[in-house]
Parts: C-alpha cells; structure tokens; sequence
C-alpha cells in the first residue's frame, strides 16, 4: 500500500485533504505527491461542507524577509469577504482580514478562513 500524507491545507473539521503517492513509488519525497491546492476551489468545499484554509506564515518566509503568500488585494480580501458574508470567519491568525489598510499593491499575507470556531480556534493558538 502506497504511504498516505495529509496535505498542509488540511481541515480542521470532517473533511481532510489527504494525498496518496503514485502507485509504485518506493521512498516518495514531496515531488512525487500531487496537491490539489487551488483556494477557490478549498474555499467552495468550505462553503458547502465545513472546514478551515490555511495558508500560514512560515519560518522560511520569516527568514526571506516575506510577510505571507497570498495577496491581500487579489487573493484574501475577496475570498475572505465571501466566507464572512457566509457566516464564516477570515484573518491572517492575528487580526481580521477585512480590517487590513494596504500598503501596497501586491501586499502579502497569511491566511486563516473558514467555519467561525474552527478559525477562531486557530488564532486563539497564535495570540496566546
């Protein structure tokens, strides 16, 4: 049997994303797993049946001087609008999405959205 790994955007409910090596491969590393990864498409599960998107800020990032990965104006901000006027919540694990004033175009940030306990359980984890 293949070896079984959880992808990093894994949900926190019911619903988890899990990734199966290819069939036949010995030792895998992370080249050989596929990752469904799209967020509207994590966002539309979401939405329809529970759960949370993580895209979280990363010592590697921290360390290249990055302050997240999505876009603030393009990425977050738009679907973090719809998962709140679905009910559920969007921040970036330290404060809300929506409330961030840019500054500049292709600002980056962390992202933590979806059902309203799940986040908030999550950025009650980085704001102890």
């Amino acid at each position: 049997m293949a070896p079984l790994i959880m992808d990093v955007n894994v949900s926190v409910g019911t619903i988890f994303s899990i990734i199966k090596a290819p069939e036949g491969v010995e030792n895998p590393t992370a080249a050989d797993f596929m990752q469904p990864g799209t967020m509207v498409a994590e966002i539309h599960r979401i939405l329809t049946r529970g759960g949370i998107f993580i895209y979280p800020m990363d010592s590697k990032m921290k360390a290249a001087g990055k302050t997240g990965k999505l876009r603030l104006l393009y990425e977050a901000n738009p679907m973090g609008f719809i998962v709140e006027q679905a009910g559920g919540m969007a921040t970036t694990a330290y404060s809300r999405i929506m409330e961030l004033q840019p500054t500049d175009l292709h600002q980056r940030v962390p992202v933590v959205m979806g059902s309203r306990n799940e986040v908030e359980l999550v950025t009650g984890y980085h704001n102890v």
